[in-house]
């Protein structure tokens, strides 16, 4: 069993907010799969860092806007 990543995102959000861009949509404008786009907007993978600034160029928004991690506790 694959183990979610901690890491959040808004790629939903951000989909809708952008006319209801399709997740097929946006996988063509990042030449990966729709497969791929599912698993990192449900938190079953993390994308790679050049991945994620990729994700957040399609938005024309920051990296921090689209994905989150949670602060550890000191």
């Amino acid at each position: 069993m694959v183990k979610p990543t901690r890491v959040t995102n808004n790629i939903r959000a951000l989909r809708f907010a952008r006319d209801e861009m399709t997740q097929a949509e946006l996988a063509e404008r990042l030449g990966v799969t729709r497969q791929t786009v599912i698993a990192i907007e449900q938190g079953r993978y993390s994308p790679s860092l050049e991945m994620a600034f990729r994700i957040a160029n399609v938005f024309g928004v920051r990296l921090d806007d689209v994905f989150q991690y949670p602060e550890e506790a000191p």
